[in-house]
């Protein structure tokens, strides 16, 4: 990724939800993606023999959830996911998300590695006729997010 003195929109992204589609293959757009984030976790120690304060040494990292939203496009795949792995059928999966330039190059990446869906949100229905889309949402687990530039 070259050095830009302006910040790429966040509105050009692709999502890849491992080898379950082939790429030429448009499943319905995600509107949203939240929840990128990694965190570490320090432990404290003090052997005496240092000042008046502890050590921090990192131990375990946890990553966020991840949350994929998108209009219903009468596609059950995502749910089906959701329901093989409540019936106990482990089917993780590296989930890349991509972003893209104003000209559609891409940016960079970040890879959900063994990412597995946690929660199914189902759109909200209102008869007010105010013509909103109805959007679902889902909530991924991964072990790792990686970066790539």
């Amino acid at each position: 990724m070259a050095f830009r003195p302006n910040p790429y929109g966040a509105f050009k992204f692709l999502v890849k939800l491992g080898d379950t589609w082939p790429e030429s293959t448009v499943v319905g757009g995600f509107s949203d993606v939240s929840g990128l984030g990694n965190e570490v976790k320090y432990s404290e120690y003090r052997n005496g023999n240092e000042p008046n304060h502890p050590r921090k040494i990192p131990n375990t990292n946890t990553t966020d959830d991840v949350t994929l939203k998108r209009g219903v496009i009468g596609d059950a795949a995502l749910f089906e996911w959701l329901h093989a792995t409540r019936e106990g059928t482990y089917q993780p999966r590296t989930v890349v998300i991509t972003l893209h330039d104003e000209a559609g190059a891409r940016v960079c990446d970040w890879k959900l590695e063994v990412a597995q869906p946690k929660k199914w949100v189902g759109p909200t229905l209102a008869g007010k006729g105010g013509g909103e889309v109805a959007m679902e949402e889902l909530h991924l687990v991964a072990e790792t997010i990686l970066f790539e530039p």
